[in-house]
């Protein structure tokens, strides 16, 4: 097994999980986290993460998560643990593209964010889960806890109308603040809770880049989203966090995706066209990236990390969308070129994103997805030799 092999933090649910999943997606009158409300739900969701813990150590993995059994969206889950929030089901989802390249496809649509109240971070429930992973692992893995960024969620939040809707937030800058001090609370918690590794999972810098033609958030073309004073913006708000988690003593990755659902994305550009500024400009002490197909550009974007010796890089070169292994030769070579740019141990390898970043799951099978990551394991102990 490959200390340089690593997951982004998401693998299938099992179908006994997923029943309560599915249940959580269509209804409107629960509130978070729901347990009250699911007769048997905690016990299941207890039971699963249990499982996949033993099961991610049996494989070899040195860095461990909930693989986010404990939510149902990537992001939304850590939104609704938030004081001062309630989720609701809009009229339409997200839009990813198809796989036909010509289509939209739609996502579940209970991504509604109402903000009736001041935002708090304080006693969430992710806190619950983090202690709960980590009495699991007990000391034989490292464990990380995956959260949203503070940029995306305020992205997301302002581009949909929801602070322009809010009963509460009066402006973008006021929910701006009490978003940053949110997630600067839940970092208190963390650390207190024994928290060493915090990733900010980040789905908005590719609207950004120069190919990029459409937004996640409605499916059409939204040139104003390319703005390099929102960018800058974003990078602030995320920089304010993460150096927060640095006083801390935390250490602070992130996830840069393009969209996963249903093996499904939304976003396409490069990371050469905003490397001097997502890449540069962001004070993470390590980056999940991906470079999975065509869309990512050329590896020349990690020119930019030459001087930063203290930033690791996690090429996700092999793809979590397919129920087929990944081409080896491609995976090594792309290494090998990655090495030239960045001294290899400053390196490591992994799948572009989680397996289900949301709880329907990429289309593949769980035993596919452990082969996959099984070959990631022997692929990196090929290049690395350890």
């Amino acid at each position: 097994m490959s200390k340089r092999f690593l997951t982004v933090g998401s693998l299938l649910r099992n179908h006994e999980l997923l029943k309560y999943k599915r249940e959580i997606e269509n209804r409107e009158d629960i509130t978070y986290p729901f347990y009250e409300d699911l007769e048997g739900y905690k016990n299941c969701e207890d039971a699963s993460v249990s499982d996949v813990v033993e099961k991610q150590l049996a494989h070899g993995l040195v860095q461990v998560t909930d693989d986010e059994f404990s939510k149902s969206l990537w992001h939304l889950d850590f939104v609704w643990g938030l004081d001062g929030v309630e989720r609701f089901i809009k009229e339409s989802g997200y839009f990813f593209e198809d796989k036909d390249g010509c289509h939209k496809f739609e996502t579940r649509k209970d991504i509604g964010i109402r903000l009736v109240g001041k935002l708090s971070g304080k006693n969430h429930e992710f806190i619950n889960h983090f202690i709960r992973l980590k009495k699991l692992v007990n000391g034989r893995s490292e464990v990380k806890q995956c959260i949203p960024s503070p940029a995306h969620i305020y992205g997301e939040l302002v581009n949909f109308g929801f602070v322009k809707d809010s009963t509460y937030y009066k402006s973008n800058e006021d929910f701006c603040s009490d978003l940053i001090n949110s997630y600067k609370e839940f970092l208190d918690d963390f650390k207190v809770a024994g928290g060493k590794i915090i990733q900010f999972d980040d789905c908005l810098w590719e609207q950004f880049a120069d190919e990029a033609d459409n937004s996640q958030f409605d499916g059409k073309s939204k040139e104003e989203l390319k703005d390099l004073s929102l960018a800058q913006k974003y990078i602030d708000i995320n920089n304010e966090v993460i150096d927060y988690g640095h006083e801390l003593g935390l250490l602070v990755y992130t996830h840069n995706c393009r969209g996963n659902y249903a093996s499904r994305f939304f976003g396409a550009g490069s990371y050469d066209s905003i490397a001097n500024l997502f890449l540069k400009n962001q004070h993470y002490d390590r980056f999940y990236l991906e470079w999975d197909d065509e869309r990512a550009g050329s590896l020349k974007a990690l020119e930019v990390f030459k001087d930063r010796n203290d930033v690791e890089i996690v090429l996700g070169l092999l793809s979590s969308k397919t129920n087929t292994l990944d081409d080896e030769k491609r995976t090594l070579d792309l290494l090998t070129k990655a090495s030239e740019i960045i001294d290899k141990n400053r390196l490591y390898l992994s799948h572009q994103c989680g397996f289900a970043s949301c709880d329907c799951g990429n289309e593949l099978s769980e035993e596919e997805q452990w082969k996959k990551i099984d070959q990631g394991q022997k692929i990196a102990s090929q290049f690395w030799g350890e």
